[in-house]
């Protein structure tokens, strides 16, 4: 199976872009279909978003017992207010996420024997230009993961992110996969200004990052197609056809 199957798709994009749905609609998929139109196996998560949220929630049991507040802050300070909503009292912590995801994945490898003959590992993140841009989030990925990845770029507008993050917001279910959102003024500090196309220009095709060479393809979701599960799953088909071949084409992207 591992022949026929990506060993680590990363999932990039805004936030509400749709990565989550994307996941979730793989899920609902039946696995000889999964491997038959996306080259996807069994798949594990590694998704920093419950990282940082128990981060959060750490230093909320501080504040609460008396204790300052260790990584994070609950105000910030933007176009001159000072408005609420939790960052990272340091920005390197968005790297250390990466780190952590890193650390989850090795751990794999050394507990699951063959692990990517059944198993494909799907990375996703989300990063803005003020904390560093995917360009510096990749930098921190290991050798071992850029070695075998090959990204899905889930393409929207700053607009169609809002939109989309207004939508799903659940102020009952903020640590939510599917429901978490950012306040308006919040989403625009840390993710209205991208640096995914400077960071695609050199080649149409691959990532470069140290000696790396990630293949990665466009999932175009505007107008919408990750509310329709049929759009969805035929543009992913498209998309994920198109990566393959670029993999096998090139040699890039696998191990197996």
């Amino acid at each position: 199976m591992g022949k026929n199957t990506f060993d680590i798709i990363i999932l990039n994009g805004r936030p509400a872009a749709g990565k989550s749905e994307v996941i979730d609609y793989l899920k609902g998929t039946p696995l000889d279909e999964r491997i038959r139109r996306f080259h996807i196996g069994e798949f594990e998560e590694f998704d920093d978003f419950p990282i940082l949220w128990e981060r959060f929630e750490d230093d909320d049991i501080y504040q609460r017992h008396g204790k300052p507040r260790l990584i994070s802050d609950t105000t910030f300070e933007y176009q001159g207010k000072t408005l609420p909503g939790y960052v990272f009292k340091d920005p390197f912590f968005w790297n250390f996420l990466i780190e952590k995801l890193n650390l989850s994945y090795a751990k794999r490898l050394r507990d699951v024997p063959r692990y990517h003959e059944t198993t494909t590992a799907l990375f996703e993140f989300a990063r803005g230009k003020q904390h560093g841009g995917f360009r510096e989030a990749y930098s921190f990925l290991s050798d071992d993961v850029l070695t075998k990845a090959n990204t899905i770029y889930i393409k929207v507008s700053w607009e169609e992110s809002l939109r989309k993050n207004r939508r799903r917001y659940n102020p009952d279910k903020p640590d939510s996969i599917l429901e978490h959102a950012l306040e308006d003024k919040k989403i625009e500090f840390l993710y209205k200004e991208s640096e995914w196309e400077q960071f695609t220009a050199k080649d149409p095709e691959h990532l470069v990052v140290r000696d790396h060479r990630i293949p990665y393809a466009i999932f175009d979701n505007e107008p919408e197609k990750t509310d329709k599960p049929e759009l969805l799953g035929n543009h992913l088909e498209e998309v994920c056809r198109r990566l393959w071949g670029l993999r096998v084409r090139t040699g890039i992207g696998s191990q197996s």
